[in-house]
């Protein structure tokens, strides 16, 4: 066990095309939205005599995953994926986020299950601009399995 805290810029992407898990980890920049809520129910009956409602935990809630990655020629697995979609059928994958130590050995992994693009967002554009051009991918998921390794 060590005496520093695990740090944040070490981490793969990984996820099947069509359930292959061997099509190559992706490089992204970025990885947001690992939460899940449990949404809280309040109840209260008529006949209860105190005059507050009862909490009890309800429904889990997950946020969609937003990933970000460095522009490239073409769009790749990365474009391949979204228009995979068609009124009302979508290739749903899993996704699997690992964070990684020194050694590249995974800490932490975070599974997607039922993953499918919602949203893709190409870069912006600045004539005076200095930086890399970044594009975006959302996430939409069925549920989320935190591991610590």
């Amino acid at each position: 066990m060590t005496d520093y805290p695990l740090t944040k810029f070490h981490f793969q992407v990984e996820w099947g095309a069509g359930g292959n898990t061997d099509e190559p980890d992706l490089r992204f920049t970025e990885v947001s939205g690992l939460d899940k809520e449990i949404e809280m129910i309040e109840y209260r009956d008529g006949f209860n005599p105190e005059y507050s409602k009862v909490k009890m935990p309800g429904m889990v809630k997950y946020s969609n995953i937003t990933l970000k990655r460095g522009m490239f020629k073409g769009l790749g697995s990365f474009g391949d994926w979204y228009k995979t979609i068609v009124m009302n059928k979508v290739e749903r994958r899993t996704v699997t986020i690992k964070l990684l130590n020194e050694e590249h050995q995974p800490v932490v992994t975070w599974q997607l299950n039922n993953a499918w693009p919602v949203k893709i967002q190409s870069t912006d554009l600045k004539g005076d601009g200095n930086e890399v051009a970044i594009e975006t991918m959302e996430l939409a998921h069925e549920g989320l399995t935190t591991e610590f390794l």
